[in-house]
């Protein structure tokens, strides 16, 4: 690519964005073509696992019926024993707690508490959570027989190209070199799974329950209820209604913050990357400054100054005018406003420093190439430093847009508390993160609060997908090599 091919030849905003809609159908249709035929390689794929089951070598079978089988028989006693013990371990796990734990998981308790006649009763919370814990180590168990089944055929064919077996000693330094991506990563695994996977497993079922606290305080034993919560949040009614409302805000609220902050960071890194500023370390002190003071500090500084006592309505009754409830409840986009801005004072200093480092790298070739074809400095801008900056900061630009549709603290410190008409238990500057934190720390929905968490997961991954497949970051790597 020469220089001058950056800045031409490339279509439209509008007619690339009309051409990705108009696409959507087909791209709909090759989606559903390609689920249908891998279902159709499905048939043949389970007839490849019959014949290899029925033509499997005896140590391979062995394994396959009992762990650690196939390796005592391949005179491995010690790798044999271990996985053996695994499977002991797991079969005594299952027959004192795992099996009940998985049956407990279905009904969530039989018997409700009952204080009064000192009845302790079932706890359908635990119940679920200790399932989800027996479903995750009958994967982790799957996984190892797995490797038990893989491991005696590996042996079998190793000794059938003419070797001796490997004894334990070779098996484990085997292990430490060859295989060691899988040592290394065996107990960060484990702890992913238990301390973040379960926990994301145990909400995502606590959206399909009807736990609150109106269940809690009575007493009553927690059901599962389906798709319930989800159909409630799309009703028409009021739930539904507030859903929706905040939905909409919280999509505007995301794409307008990440532009102002992304741009506005990237106008002060190109103004202060001019050679006829002066003082330039002075003047990214300042947004840096702003920067270092903790968030919530700034915000609860932001809430004082427009509050109805705050000195900017003091400035405003003295200069003749009537003060002005900037957080009250009817101050709805006066209140947006002030929180796109004090987000902005918050965030374009990070945006800042990223692209005065960029910025840093770009070619001066390109704009001398530009300048000698007549391009005006805007033209330059569009059509180099914009591609090249958002193709080095997609990813960013993602995640600040992620940050964004998820900002709890700016409405929370700012608006906090207060509960519009035609809102259910929120107001119209929540986001979708506030309204959960109302519904389930506030007020005691949790799977109703589970159930947006779970829409907000979606449409966030969706949304992050979407563009980065989109983006020149992930089509066109090797644009700026």
């Amino acid at each position: 690519m020469n220089d001058t091919e950056i800045y031409h030849g490339k279509p439209p905003l509008g007619k690339r964005i009309g051409a990705y809609f108009a696409a959507i159908p087909k791209r709909f249709k090759n989606f559903w073509c390609s689920v249908g035929r891998k279902l159709k390689r499905i048939p043949q794929r389970i007839g490849d696992r019959g014949r290899y089951i029925k033509n499997a070598p005896k140590p391979v079978k062995a394994s396959m019926g009992l762990m650690g089988l196939g390796q005592l028989m391949q005179k491995q006693i010690v790798k044999g024993i271990l996985f053996l013990l695994i499977f002991a371990a797991y079969i005594v796990y299952m027959v004192l707690t795992g099996g009940k734990a998985m049956f407990n998981f279905f009904t969530l308790g039989v018997v409700p508490p009952n204080p009064w006649l000192g009845i302790k009763g079932d706890n359908s919370v635990v119940m679920m959570l200790l399932g989800t814990l027996a479903f995750i180590i009958t994967g982790f168990f799957i996984a190892v027989h797995l490797a038990n089944i893989r491991d005696a055929q590996r042996t079998f064919d190793f000794v059938a190209r003419g070797n001796k077996t490997p004894n334990f000693k070779q098996s484990m330094a085997s292990m430490f070199d060859k295989y060691f991506y899988i040592t290394a990563l065996v107990l960060p695994v484990v702890g992913v799974f238990v301390f973040n996977i379960l926990p994301i497993i145990f909400m995502i079922f606590l959206a399909f329950t009807d736990y609150s606290g109106q269940v809690v305080l009575s007493g009553a034993l927690v059901s599962w209820i389906g798709f319930d919560n989800f159909k409630q949040l799309f009703s028409v009614g009021l739930m539904g209604n507030t859903f929706f409302k905040i939905l909409g805000w919280n999509l505007l609220w995301a794409i307008m913050s990440t532009a102002l902050n992304y741009f506005g960071g990237l106008a002060i890194a190109l103004l202060l990357n001019k050679k006829i500023v002066k003082g330039k370390k002075i003047w990214r002190a300042f947004p840096v400054l702003a920067f270092a003071v903790p968030g919530f500090i700034t915000l609860l500084a932001f809430k004082f100054m427009f509050s109805n006592q705050g000195p900017i309505n003091y400035y405003i009754e003295q200069l003749g005018g009537t003060g002005k409830l900037f957080f009250g409840i009817d101050s709805k986009w006066s209140a947006r406003i002030i929180g796109w801005l004090v987000n902005a004072w918050l965030s374009i200093p990070s945006s800042m420093l990223l692209a005065t480092g960029i910025l840093a790298n770009l070619n001066p070739d390109l704009y001398e190439a530009a300048r000698i074809d007549g391009a005006s400095p805007w033209t330059q801008f569009i059509k180099i430093t914009l591609p090249f900056v958002i193709f080095a900061t997609t990813p960013v630009l993602i995640g600040q847009f992620m940050g964004n549709f998820n900002n709890f603290g700016v409405f929370y410190f700012l608006r906090g508390g207060i509960i519009c008409d035609g809102y259910f238990l929120a107001s119209d500057t929540d986001l979708l993160i506030n309204w959960l934190y109302s519904l389930s720390i506030d007020n005691k929905y949790y799977s109703l609060g589970a159930a947006i968490s779970i829409i907000i997961f979606i449409i966030a991954a969706i949304i992050s997908l979407a563009v980065y497949i989109k983006s020149p970051s992930y089509s066109k790597e090797d644009m700026y090599r």
